[in-house]
């Protein structure tokens, strides 16, 4: 066949192109389990991050995991984690919603007073300097420390607010960055609507079983 014919040449690319393909898949397909377990470790270690339990990675990181969490449940389509950190009942609720440019989400671990124990936010595209400060300022997520969660009738009011009037429940916006601000005050109003019921069950069976404990037994009668 003429390597400068029409039809060597399209036989050429079509086999090139098969080739290629072949080897990208089988690379894909090779380096699949391992971004997989990047992909689990990170979620971990962002769960890690809201139980204040920072800076740990690898082996260390999934042994600190193992050691803390010890259920997860699936709630109105969220992953509500139960976890005990120095003996303590802890709730981590996953949460998801939009940004400015993009999708947000986060862990919000709440004690057994209902209130928030600690928090990671994360992001996929927004401003750095700005709105991605939700993940990279640890002092803004640690505002939240503290918090109340819920009011007495049970509606939702921790919140992100430009101008703080409750510092119970209020967290201040980022500054420069109110946009993204308000989708993490949405998706903290709608993933803490949606596992209500289950945390705060979760809190009377909790301080239940912990009055059972300090009962002290009666004394025997003579």
């Amino acid at each position: 066949m003429k390597t400068n014919s029409n039809t060597y040449t399209v036989i050429y690319s079509a086999i090139m192109v098969v080739i290629v393909a072949f080897l990208l898949a089988f690379v894909s397909q090779s380096l699949k389990s391992k971004q997989d377990a990047n992909v689990a470790l990170d979620m971990k270690k962002q769960i890690l991050n809201s139980l204040n339990i920072r800076n740990v990675d690898g082996a260390e990181a999934e042994a600190k995991y193992a050691e803390v969490v010890k259920e997860e449940k699936e709630v109105e389509g969220q992953t509500v984690y139960e976890c005990i950190v120095d003996g303590q009942n802890i709730l981590v609720a996953s949460l998801k919603g939009m940004g400015l440019w993009g999708g947000i989400s986060g862990y919000l671990a709440i004690d057994n007073e209902g209130k928030v124990y600690g928090a990671y936010f994360n992001h996929e595209s927004e401003t750095a300097g700005l709105g991605a400060e939700i993940k990279d300022s640890q002092a803004w997520q640690e505002k939240f420390i503290g918090k109340k969660i819920w009011n007495e009738n049970g509606d939702v009011v921790l919140s992100v607010k430009k101008k703080v009037e409750d510092l119970e429940s209020q967290v201040d916006c980022v500054t420069g960055a109110t946009l993204t601000s308000n989708g993490v005050d949405a998706m903290l109003k709608d993933g803490l609507k949606s596992v209500k019921n289950y945390v705060i069950g979760s809190l009377i069976e909790s301080v239940n079983d912990a009055d059972s404990v300090n009962v002290e037994p009666k004394a025997e009668e003579e």
